[in-house]
């Protein structure tokens, strides 16, 4: 039983580590990437509606992102989401495409991105650290209801492992972001 308490705190941490990266895809680092434009909502018919399912969103080059509405009257609505978002990008559009030219990172900018991508981090720590609380509070219930003191600090400790292996693991995801928006 104790067993699949572990088992179940890893995965949760795992999908923790998913999330985080999924989070820093969408932190530009002077690279067009579709995933930029993940975390934009666009108020389409009264819903909060992901652009990515409004319109099909191209990389022409390695500074630009097109982004073709599949409705064009959704077309204002997406340029006005991103005009909203923290993007830091100015739309251009033409009537039935909108074109981002991503510009190269200034320094000050670059500063901004690496303390937004350790605010994401330090979310991702706070998730691990709450379900590692979780699988300890489960391991302790189980020790009301048969299991021994000692086995229960030893799966205490296993967790605890388990733990600042995944939190490595979120300061190993970090540098890499860190040094990929550095990166000149």
């Amino acid at each position: 039983m104790p067993q699949s308490v572990k088992k179940n705190a890893e995965e949760r941490m795992e999908k923790a580590i998913l999330s985080l990266k999924r989070d820093l895809s969408t932190l530009r680092a002077g690279r067009a990437a579709p995933s930029l434009l993940d975390r934009i909502q666009v108020e389409y018919y009264g819903a909060l509606t992901p652009v990515n399912q409004l319109a099909n969103i191209n990389t022409p080059d390695s500074r630009t992102l097109l982004i073709q509405p599949w409705d064009k009257s959704s077309l204002n609505d997406i340029e006005r989401a991103i005009m909203k978002s923290d993007l830091g990008l100015t739309p251009a559009n033409d009537g039935t495409t909108i074109r981002l030219s991503i510009p190269a990172l200034t320094e000050e900018r670059r500063g901004e991105l690496v303390k937004l991508t350790k605010k994401f981090g330090e979310e991702a720590k706070v998730a691990i650290r709450n379900i590692r609380r979780d699988a300890n509070d489960d391991i302790k219930k189980m020790e009301k209801n048969g299991i021994s003191e000692d086995e229960s600090r030893g799966h205490q400790e296993n967790i605890q492992k388990t733990t600042d292996k995944f939190i490595a693991e979120v300061d190993k995801v970090l540098l890499a972001k860190e040094k990929e928006i550095m990166e000149v």
